[in-house]
């Protein structure tokens, strides 16, 4: 069951809170101080010839010649050279405008990428286009790390400064990975995909549960430690919590793992693992015959999901003889969609200076929406001179 990371009781009975004018412990449906949501994403090529430029953006600085780009880039040519994620965003964009609208709610969404069009200065633009003066920042990215939060953080304050500073206030939704429409989204996902194994002949009880994540460099994840739980605890806890969902819904107890996908960067730098293809191996050698994939790690289905588990791993399990199915992504799950406007209330009546109540599940508590210094380094210990935005330090 979803719990609250606030002692509610410490804070006396709501009904008396708001007739004497204090802050209510639940979200009212407003969504002041702020004038528009950002929906800030990684971006993906549309087209064969965005493929080289967008890697080129997306390995800045690092000096990898085209021709590797090139080679990368067969994951992109695979299918037609368009990534999915720009329509995933669109469709997310347009579920939440919907959401919002069902509530009586009136905040306009801008959408901008770190890696490709429409970037985030041109998010800026419209942002400033409209108006807006304070702006709500959603990152689709459910989990706190150099790259699922800094890197963001990064990108807004190098495009405001492009920008010429213009005076628009960012603030961002805190990491939504064990919040319940996130969580409750991929339990379903997982139940579903449980009795999708059954229909093609599959033994549930002998089955393994093997939830999947995007790979980060050993690094970072010694960094994502320093003010709050690692990028690996926050999978764990919520893959704690995804499995025990759907081991209650199917009445019997699940195994389950924690792999990984998507590793890049020289052989002798360490990540984390096992990857996804050699866990496979493992599972079959032990005599397990049924799998079920969860991409807990993934907001939607991008291209580390269609390619790196429909496509690699599922050949893989294919290989071996397993009878291997894939469990959706949060996506447009309208759970998940109703959870992110639940988030945007919370935030908006934190930034009133209310009392709220922000629900999770599992045991980690709800992570802080204002970045602390230390926090989503590169590096453990590793100072930044990189400016990066909704901090209580830019270079924290």
């Amino acid at each position: 069951m979803p719990s609250s990371s606030v002692d509610l009781a410490a804070h006396g009975d709501t009904a008396v809170e708001s007739e004497l004018g204090l802050p209510s412990a639940q979200p009212s449906p407003d969504t002041s101080p702020y004038d528009a949501l950002l929906l800030l994403s990684f971006g993906g090529p549309e087209k064969p010839e965005d493929v080289v430029p967008f890697l080129r953006n997306v390995t800045a600085g690092k000096g990898i010649p085209d021709a590797r780009l090139e080679q990368v880039g067969e994951h992109y040519y695979g299918f037609g050279g368009k990534s999915p994620i720009n329509d995933q965003n669109r469709a997310l964009k347009a579920a939440l405008e919907v959401e919002l609208a069902t509530r009586g709610l009136d905040l306009p969404i801008v959408w901008g990428n770190r890696n490709w069009t429409p970037y985030t200065r041109e998010a800026l633009d419209e942002l400033s286009r409209i108006g807006a003066r304070r702006v709500l920042t959603l990152v689709t990215s459910a989990y706190a790390s150099y790259s699922g939060c800094r890197q963001y953080r990064e990108d807004l304050a190098a495009a405001t400064e492009q920008a010429g500073q213009p005076a628009i206030e960012f603030d961002r939704l805190r990491s939504y990975f064990n919040h319940p429409g996130f969580a409750d989204a991929n339990a379903v996902a997982v139940i579903e995909a449980f009795a999708d194994l059954v229909r093609r002949g599959g033994d549930v009880r002998a089955a393994r549960l093997v939830f999947v994540t995007h790979s980060v460099p050993n690094a970072m994840e010694a960094a994502s430690a320093a003010s709050t739980a690692s990028y690996l605890e926050q999978h764990l806890d919520l893959a704690r919590y995804v499995a025990g969902q759907a081991a209650a819904a199917l009445g019997l107890p699940l195994a389950w793992d924690l792999a990984f996908c998507s590793r890049s960067g020289p052989p002798a730098q360490p990540w984390l693992d096992p990857d996804i293809n050699d866990h496979l191996r493992v599972l079959a050698a032990d005599g397990v015959r049924d799998v079920v994939l969860s991409p807990i790690g993934f907001v939607s289905d991008h291209m580390e999901v269609v390619y790196d588990l429909d496509t690699e791993a599922l050949a893989t399990a294919d290989s071996l003889g397993l009878r291997a199915v894939r469990a959706r992504t949060a996506g447009t799950d309208p759970v998940f969609v109703s959870g992110l406007v639940d988030l945007i209330l919370e935030r908006a009546a934190l930034a009133r200076g209310s009392i709220v109540a922000q629900a999770t599940v599992g045991d980690l508590p709800a992570f802080r929406s204002i970045c602390m210094p230390g926090c989503c380094a590169r590096r453990a210990g590793e100072p930044s001179d990189v400016p990066a935005l909704c901090s209580t330090n830019p270079y924290s």
